[in-house]
């Protein structure tokens, strides 16, 4: 795989990364394992976890599995705080104690003395953003991690803690890392005007569309796939939607024309856009896996790039716009 860098930092990624939010859980750890060895053998060496990942197993599965079958001098690895791990709904708690005590758990679980990139899973209405950043800055002059970033911000939020560290002198963020795919571009309208101004680097999530881009829905969905939680809480809005069909449509046409994968096309398509450092992609199978690691030789004609670039494209007005059209009244 090809290998980019993360903003502000020394450290170089494969531009795809490996998300592992459904390792940990009963039975999958045989699967974890082919996955991780698919994904180091293709070149592969992004890992991304979070604490409340497999409610905390995710974490525990990564490190047994680098502490006998790999070395983890080969990866780069990734991991959030922020969220409270238990049952969902999960609990949001970004305040300095408790992100350091993750961090410590996380490592512990890792069986790492650092991990290479950190980062905050959500903002916390409840404590003071200078708080949490302060655990930040902790962070990384103990060496328990090489660079910092947060997740899920908006593009005020992501501002404002960028600015806070500017000021300061401080651990700059490197990453943001947002839901970003071609059924899902409102990072477009301020998320990333604010990570082009503070130079930080794009980590999608679900860049397959919660897998609605791969084209298995494009035939119909079953009743037992329609009546499960996973499907009514995690898929169902990108399927039972106008717009996203369209895109869908010109996805699967777009395969036709290049002789492969719809996953492919909707891969290759976010992992060039604009500040985007690596998608990361996750399967709940090494085939899954594998389908989508073959993006990585898939470049999309510029003609392509437009059909896909003017189905999902998002409007852009005002005040976000940056040349609005200004009305005396």
């Amino acid at each position: 795989m090809k290998k980019r860098g993360i903003p502000g930092t020394d450290i170089e990624v494969s531009r795809l990364g490996l998300g592992t939010a459904t390792w940990g859980f009963p039975g999958t750890e045989d699967d974890s394992a082919a996955q991780m060895r698919l994904f180091a053998d293709l070149g592969g060496t992004f890992l991304d976890t979070a604490n409340v990942y497999g409610n905390t197993r995710s974490e525990q599965v990564i490190g047994d599995l680098l502490s006998k079958r790999f070395d983890r001098r080969d990866f780069v690895i990734a991991t959030k705080a922020g969220l409270v791990p238990g049952r969902p709904p999960l609990r949001t708690d970004a305040s300095h104690g408790r992100l350091l005590n993750e961090l410590d758990d996380s490592l512990r679980r890792l069986g790492t003395e650092h991990v290479d990139l950190w980062q905050i899973h959500a903002w916390d209405y409840e404590t003071p953003v200078e708080e949490t950043l302060t655990a930040i800055d902790k962070a990384v002059s103990s060496g328990k991690t090489r660079a910092v970033g947060v997740c899920n911000y908006c593009g005020w939020q992501t501002a404002k803690a960028a600015t806070i560290q500017q000021i300061r002198g401080h651990a700059a963020l490197a990453t943001l890392e947002v839901e970003y795919s071609l059924l899902q571009r409102g990072i477009e309208r301020e998320v990333l005007p604010a990570a082009e101004e503070f130079d930080l680097g794009i980590l999608p999530w679900a860049p397959l569309g919660r897998g609605v881009l791969t084209g298995k829905y494009v035939a119909g969905i079953t009743d037992e796939k329609a009546k499960s939680n996973f499907f009514r809480g995690y898929v169902r809005k990108y399927v039972v939607n106008d717009q996203c069909s369209r895109i869908v449509l010109e996805v699967v046409e777009c395969a036709r024309v290049l002789g492969v994968e719809p996953g492919s096309i909707a891969l290759s398509w976010v992992r060039d856009r604009p500040r985007v450092v690596a998608p990361l992609v996750g399967a709940r199978t090494v085939d899954q896996l594998e389908e989508s690691l073959r993006s990585e030789s898939v470049e999309l004609p510029d003609e392509l790039r437009q059909r896909l670039d003017e189905v999902s494209a998002v409007p852009i007005t005002y005040p976000e716009h940056r040349n609005p059209v200004m009305s005396s009244s």
